[in-house]
């Protein structure tokens, strides 16, 4: 029998620990690091102030969660604007004259 097995995810080997690209590291990164250096250069006397100085990294970390159907949050939103920003061209194809093949007229 022809029996072929097809892996669900192929791309996933081509990204780093099958889940990120490298840009999605470097965003992830880049947050925590940001976050990190304002703990140390910040005090941390009230609530919100420990809210904004976490706040880019967990905004980092939202952007890189892997969902189902894209690749991760900042995927859906590059999608999103895209949509909504690109011109969008919709080619209607139905019943129309110059799609049926010329019929022979019969002789009167």
């Amino acid at each position: 029998m022809n029996n072929y097995l097809i892996p669900a995810n192929t791309k996933s080997g081509q990204l780093i620990l099958g889940i990120f690209k490298p840009f999605d590291l470097i965003l992830l990164g880049t947050g925590v690091l940001i976050s990190l250096v304002m703990l140390m250069t910040f005090p941390m006397s009230s609530n919100w102030q420990v809210i904004i100085v976490v706040l880019p990294g967990l905004i980092s970390a939202f952007l890189v969660i892997p969902v189902p159907n894209y690749h991760n949050i900042l995927t859906i939103i590059i999608e999103c604007y895209n949509f909504f920003t690109n011109r969008r061209n919709y080619i209607w194809k139905g019943w129309c004259v110059k799609d049926v093949e010329d019929i022979p007229k019969e002789s009167k």
